[in-house]
This record gives structure tokens, C-alpha cells and sequence, in this order.
């Protein structure tokens, strides 16, 4: 196992096909920052990690030395897709292995990490996801969890626990749609990273039940922008698709073209050094011709088809994403406003949206710790004419909440005050895993209607003044729980528009 001396902040780590980045976050009051581990990533712009190893007689070189001194057409490189399969090949383990160990040991003494977060793709790569797991489960950190691509990429790009979001991700291998829904929401227990070590003691994985996403389509294709750097290689004169130096050339170019419509590189390492030159339109006429749009119109039909089955509807997506290095075409752009008009979503840094989605589902800043009670509040029902129990935050909840639960109360006419009557469900119908001291343990739970057990002591009332007037919304009111798992209470009069609190309602477990 390997040791080294710990810090108390967060490190996310996302090994792609083609480039991998790695993050850091330390206590509350810090901001997630992108480290730079030189002489491993490139030398300006993102501090990227190409996914490239080469042998050496001594030790390999990893990432941007083979760039720099090493010979690229004899490296190993795509070796993340190679580890999905049933028997991954002994070459592509040890390479994966000797970039990870790189970044590891190359990380700054004061960001070593109390927690290690670790990205995969949601579905259909569960063999890349146990090796993954085996070669982390060496390191002698405290805390170890996993999270799926997807959620990390909206979280990253700021959409709220609840959302519906189409998800594109082009990198250098693979492309894939996904359509999921963001755990969370009112009264829901956000999106949450799988815990599969805690204290240092090993969690078994089978016993996590905490998800994510709930993935209602997912369609992909093992091409990526590899493959559109092969096409656009031999548009430019390439020998052949795979040539080195022309594939390096052609990237570079296409990169340049994604924000001017032309652009230059310098052609070396096959024989003279020569300038290339080349105009967006050409770009985008070899991607036509080589069916990228029929390729991509045939994922988004297999994901609309999942979407029907499971009850929704793309025109009722709160965003798309389209992240990963091939995002930034704009012909990519265009092609998503064309089949999903006013939906696309702004992401500032694409090759970023899935590391610092990654630190916001540890929670990152803290030792993680859950709820292992819901909570429910008291409300009356109009509909029915009858009280009911509105669930506040579920077990298995993660607390301090990044952001208050919000909800909008409307009152009888004549009513001066509004009771804030809490309660605890008891179990529900199925086993479900809750968490105790940080350790998880399934707990079978009785089928039937919930019963809610009434918080002791007088509740909470909450002044209106003037009396409410007919049935209308009236109090805005925002709870939350702090770090000493305090459950509080702030708002607003949506009549008066005076504010009031935070008050706090106790103590929950």
C-alpha cells in the first residue's frame, strides 16, 4: 500500500481517452482549483495531462513528456478504453497505472488528500470501473469515493438536484448521449458521490445504495475525436490515418478552428517542417461527408425512444450539455441548436465540468457525514382537505446541505400564524441503506403507509401579519442544516415582504 502524509482537502481525479485533470479543494473557505503537475501537463491553457505513456529504459514517460522528449508514435495511448474490456490487456493496465502513480507522486506536499474522488461513465463500463477501484483501493487514503461522468459534468455546469439534462460527451475514444435525471430536488436527498471507503475502513460496494443519476437513456459510439482527427489527417494530405505527426498537426488545427474560422500549425517530425493551413468550412465539410451528423441523429433517436419509455419528453429538459474536447466545434454547436433549439446551456470550461462537478457530490469540503432520520413537515393539503406530511430531507441526506430546500406555504384566510410541526418517518417499504457513525448498513423496512412520529415539545410558530386574506401563497421559507446538524428555518412574507430568521427548529440524527 502507498503512504504518504495527508492533508485535509479533496482530490478529484478524471483519466480521459485522450486527457486527464486533476483538481483540488481544500477547507470551506477555498475555491476548487485545477493543479498543475509539471513536467506531466502541457505547458499553457488548462493544466492538461495527456493520456500518453511511453516505456523508457529506466522509468516511462507520462503525459506531456512524451510530447516533449519522447517518440509519440510508439506510445500507449486510448488505454481508458482498453480497460473496459472483460480481460483488459496487461499493456493498457500498466500504462493507466503508471500515469495515476505519476500524478500521485507528483502532487504538491500540501495537497495531499484527505479524500480521493474518482470519475467514470455511468453505465456500460463496469469492468473499467472495478480496475479503477482495485488500483485505488492501494493508496492509504482516508477516503475513497466514485461518481458517474454525467452527474458530475451538470453539477459541474450548475444545474440544481431535480433537473432533466442531456448530457453529450465527446472526448478522444467515445461519444455518448445520456439523459438523466439529478437525484434531489424538494425533499429529496441530492446528488451524492458512491462511498466505497470511509475512516479507512473499506466499504463493501454492493451495500452502497445512494444514486446519483437516474440514467433514463443512454446511447454511444466508440468513436470520438480521434476519429475526426483521422478523417480530417487525411483531408490535409495525410500518408495515412494514423500517421504521428499528422494526427498531432490535424488535432492542433482542429482545436484553432473551434474559435477562428482559420487557422495555421507547423507540421513536423515527417520530414522538413511545413505550415498547414486550413478554413472551418473545410472542417465542417469533412465531418459531413463522413456521416457525423447521421451518426449523431442515430444516438439522439435511441435516447428520445428510452425517453418515451420512461415517461418523459426532450422538449421538457431543463438543459443540454455538451462537454468534452469535441464540445467546442462549433459545428458540434450547431448541430444540438438545430435538434434541440433554446435548450443548449453554456459551459464555460467544458473539459473542466466533470472534475469540479466531481468535488461539488463528495460534499468536498468536509468529512462526509448523512443523516440516518428524515425529516417531514406538517402541511395542510387544499386538494384533499386534510393535513399531510411534507418530507424535508431524507435519510441518507448529506449534511451541512450545500443549499437550502426551499418551499412556498400559502395560508387560510383570517390565519395569524403558521406552525411549523415536524415529524420522523418511520422506515419505509423496501431495505435501503442508512448510515451510522459513517458506516452504512442495510435496514429492511415494513411495507404500508408511513407513519410519521410528531417531534416532542411546542412547535414553532411563525407570526403573519396582516391575517392572511383568502387562500393564496404567502410565506417563502428556506431550511437547511449546519454543521452541527441543526435544522433552521429563514423566509419571507410574500404579502409584507418581511424577512425573518434563521431560527432554529433542533436537532435531527
Amino acid at each position: 500500500m502507498i503512504r504518504r502524509s495527508l492533508g485535509q482537502g479533496t482530490l478529484a481525479i478524471d483519466l480521459g481517452s485522450s486527457s486527464t485533470l486533476v483538481a483540488w479543494q481544500g477547507d470551506a473557505s477555498s475555491a476548487p482549483e485545477l493543479l498543475a503537475l509539471p513536467p506531466l501537463c502541457r505547458p499553457s491553457g488548462p493544466p492538461l495531462i495527456p493520456s500518453l505513456v511511453q516505456w523508457g529504459p529506466s522509468k516511462p514517460l507520462l503525459g506531456q513528456q512524451v510530447l516533449d522528449g519522447g517518440s509519440p508514435e510508439s506510445c500507449v495511448r486510448n488505454f481508458k478504453l482498453l480497460l473496459n474490456q472483460p480481460t483488459p490487456p496487461p499493456e493498457a493496465q500498466r500504462a493507466a497505472e503508471a500515469l495515476l502513480q505519476g500524478i500521485w507522486e507528483r502532487l504538491p506536499s500540501d495537497r495531499l488528500p484527505q479524500r480521493l474522488v474518482l470519475t467514470a461513465p455511468v453505465e456500460g463500463f463496469g469492468a473499467y470501473r472495478r480496475w479503477l477501484l482495485s488500483w485505488a483501493s492501494r493508496l492509504a487514503v482516508p477516503e475513497l469515493a466514485l461518481v458517474d461522468e454525467p452527474t458530475a459534468a451538470a453539477l459541474g455546469a450548475g444545474l440544481a438536484p431535480g433537473s432533466l439534462v442531456l448530457v453529450l460527451d465527446m472526448g478522444a475514444g467515445t461519444t455518448d448521449l445520456s439523459l438523466v435525471r439529478l437525484e434531489g430536488g424538494e425533499g429529496k436527498a441530492a446528488p451524492m458521490a458512491q462511498l466505497l471507503r470511509f475512516a479507512g475502513r473499506n466499504l463493501a460496494p454492493e451495500r452502497q445504495g445512494l444514486r446519483t443519476a437516474r440514467v433514463l437513456g443512454k446511447a454511444g459510439q466508440a468513436s470520438g475525436g480521434l476519429q475526426i482527427d483521422r478523417h480530417w489527417a487525411l483531408a490535409l494530405g495525410a500518408p495515412h490515418a494514423d500517421h504521428p505527426a499528422w494526427l498531432a498537426a490535424a488535432e492542433q488545427l482542429k482545436c484553432a478552428l473551434s474559435s477562428a474560422s482559420t487557422a495555421q500549425v507547423l507540421l513536423e517530425g515527417d520530414g522538413p517542417a511545413r505550415l498547414l493551413r486550413a478554413r472551418r468550412q473545410q472542417l465542417e465539410t469533412v465531418l459531413d461527408n463522413n456521416g457525423l451528423a447521421a451518426q449523431l441523429d442515430g444516438l439522439l433517436a435511441q435516447v428520445e425512444a428510452a425517453a418515451r419509455r420512461a415517461g418523459e419528453r426532450l422538449d421538457q429538459l431543463d438543459g443540454v450539455l455538451a462537454v468534452g474536447g469535441g464540445s467546442q466545434l462549433p459545428w458540434l454547436q450547431q448541430w444540438l441548436a438545430q435538434r434541440l433549439p433554446q435548450r443548449l446551456l453554456p459551459v464555460a470550461q467544458p473539459l473542466e465540468a466533470v472534475v469540479r462537478g466531481a468535488l461539488a457530490m463528495t460534499p468536498a469540503l468536509q468529512v462526509l457525514d448523512v443523516l440516518s432520520q428524515a425529516v417531514s413537515l406538517r402541511c395542510w393539503d387544499r386538494r384533499l382537505q386534510a393535513h399531510r406530511w411534507h418530507p424535508l430531507f431524507l435519510a441518507g441526506q448529506a449534511w451541512p446541505t450545500p443549499q437550502p430546500l426551499e418551499l412556498v406555504l400559502s395560508c387560510s384566510s383570517g390565519q395569524t400564524a403558521l406552525e411549523l410541526q415536524l415529524g420522523t418517518p418511520e422506515p419505509e417499504c423496501r431495505a435501503e441503506v442508512v448510515f451510522h457513525n459513517g458506516l452504512p448498513s442495510l435496514r429492511a423496512q415494513a411495507a404500508g403507509a408511513v407513519r410519521v412520529y410528531p417531534w416532542e415539545g411546542t412547535p414553532q410558530l411563525l407570526s403573519i401579519e396582516p391575517a392572511a386574506q383568502g387562500e393564496a401563497d404567502r410565506l417563502r421559507l428556506q431550511f437547511r442544516i449546519d454543521g452541527q446538524q441543526q435544522l433552521w428555518v429563514q423566509g419571507q412574507d410574500l404579502v409584507s415582504k418581511q424577512v425573518f430568521g434563521p431560527q432554529r427548529l433542533g436537532m435531527l440524527e
